[in-house]
């Protein structure tokens, strides 16, 4: 059985569970604690993070953008990428956008401070990051809802890698309760719709024990 090495609340680790579901592939879930930095788990991946991929016949497949790459050229049938250059090229460029800049200045701040810092045990959450990540979600959110307006998903007519890395980071957050909606119709619109899919709905089962989600978490109408 192919399996995943993921924790929960990774959005990365999400990122992937969503698209193999999308691609219609079966595979088991392994917990992983990326901060315990088990010989066995360091020995499939030196960096030490989550997820990580183990094929059936025993393939390693480390890091989340070497698993994204890899699903795509191992199977194509279903592809998230586009079918044209310029499409791949934009999908591309926002998930570099979420992937990077929306993790920096939104995850890492609220994610990463409240929960990933408590898991660790590396010290108490720094309240300046906190209130950074979110002021900085409001501009993001803002250019959800810019992109689309003007698009079916957020880089073109196909839902694809943009999108589930998008909702992969806003996911996360939601979990915490920390993405203001309200305040941003059109981009809680496109996430609604996210949720909505079959390939998203165990992501919304997740539970942290001793941290239940908000009651919104999991409804699909919000």
């Amino acid at each position: 059985m192919r399996t995943l090495f993921h924790h929960p609340l990774s959005p990365f680790s999400r990122k992937v569970r969503v698209a193999l579901a999308e691609k219609r592939l079966e595979f088991a879930l392994e917990l992983e604690k990326p901060w315990e930095r088990r010989e066995e788990f360091m020995l499939m991946n030196p960096a030490g993070e989550v997820p990580v991929l183990v094929e059936a016949d025993g393939a390693v497949i480390a890091d989340q953008n070497a698993i994204c790459e890899y699903l795509e050229d191992a199977y194509p049938a279903t592809t998230l990428l586009g079918s044209d250059v310029a499409q791949r090229v934009e999908v591309r460029r926002l998930v570099g956008w979420f992937d990077v800049k929306f993790k920096a200045e939104v995850t890492d701040l609220l994610v990463g401070e409240k929960l990933f810092k408590r898991f660790s045990g590396q010290g108490t959450p720094h309240a300046q990051s906190i209130r950074a990540g979110l002021a900085n979600i409001h501009y993001h959110l803002d250019y959800i809802g810019w992109l689309c307006d003007r698009r079916t998903w957020l880089a073109g007519d196909q839902f694809g890698w943009a999108d589930i890395a998008a909702a992969a980071q806003l996911s996360s957050i939601d979990y915490l309760g920390d993405v203001p909606w309200d305040d941003h119709p059109d981009a809680k619109n496109f996430y609604a719709r996210v949720k909505s899919r079959p390939s998203f709905r165990h992501i919304l089962t997740d539970h942290q024990p001793g941290l239940p989600p908000p009651r919104h978490y999991a409804d699909l109408d919000f």
